[in-house]
Order: C-alpha cells, then structure tokens, then sequence
C-alpha cells in the first residue's frame, strides 16, 4: 500500500498557520511520469534545480560517451538508467526540493490512493487538535535511588535470563 508523506507550506503574511487545502501529499515509490518524461515532469512540479541537474548530468554523460566514441546503440542504456534514477528519486527530489522552499513535513499516512490518503491524514489531524487534560498538579514525582553494589560478583552469579549455574533444567 502507498505511503504518502504530508507537507504544509510556510504561513502566508498575516497568517500563523497554513491552510489544510494547501498541504500536499507526496506519494513514495516510482513515478512513471517522471521516468518517461523527467524533464516536463520536473517543469510540471516546479523542481528548478532538479531540472537543472538533470539536464547537466544527461549533457554530460551524452557528451563523455560521445567523446569515448560509444556507439548510439550503448548510449540507450545509459539514458534508460538516468531515465529509472529519476523515475525512482522523483519523490525524493520533490520533497527535498518542498524542504528547501520552506516547507513543514507534518507526518506520514498509508493509503490506497492520495484521496483516501487524504481522508485518514485529515481524521487523525481534526483528532489530534483535541488537546488532552493536563495531569493533576499534586501527584508526587517518582523519586529513584541509585542502585547499590553489595560486593564483588562470585562465580556463581548469573546476568540476564539464564538459569542459575549448576541446576538441572
């Protein structure tokens, strides 16, 4: 099953929270439109220096292999692996790239897909604002000694679970 992680944007001016229609939910694992098509894919999420480091880093490799006369036919494979790196690390660069921007991570939830994702993140977050009673102020605080040494240990003593020396079991 999917797991999403839940990333509230920075508050807007006059606001001290952000807004829960504006938390987005990152779901990990492969993307596919991230594999097949990683540059529009970084455009469409806005990951300026992903697409960056995207572009640079298939330049480069295109422009090594071409230098070390690697034929066009050996050229495929290395596209297809930078293809599944990014396919694979597109969350990853999502949420980084959130991170970067300011952005909170507020928690992780499990689900079938982002809507019901939705729904059990909302439920447990309405759930948590309920803010439980503060302890009674009166309890006596638990007051611990420091353990004691009464000697040096004899070679009959035992440390842990195991049975006493010498005892049939």
């Amino acid at each position: 099953m999917p797991t999403f992680t839940v990333h509230a944007p920075p508050p807007k001016q006059g606001e001290t929270t952000s807004a829960p229609e504006r938390f987005v939910f990152v779901r990990d694992g492969f993307h596919f439109w991230a594999f097949l098509l990683a540059p529009l894919w970084l455009l469409w999420r806005r990951l300026w220096l992903a697409l960056l480091g995207y572009v640079v880093v298939t330049f480069a490799l295109a422009f090594v292999l071409a230098w070390l006369g690697v034929s066009a036919q050996a050229q495929v494979p290395a596209s297809l692996l930078i293809a599944l790196l990014v396919g694979f690390e597109a969350a990853t660069l999502w949420r980084w790239t959130l991170t970067r921007r300011g952005w909170k991570t507020l928690g992780f939830v499990v689900g079938e897909d982002r809507e019901i994702a939705e729904q059990r993140f909302y439920a447990a977050w309405a759930n948590r604002a309920v803010v439980p009673p503060a302890p009674p102020a009166d309890l006596p605080q638990p007051q611990y000694g420091t353990p004691m040494r009464r000697g040096p240990p004899s070679p009959t003593d035992v440390i842990g679970l195991f049975p006493e020396p010498g005892l049939k079991r």
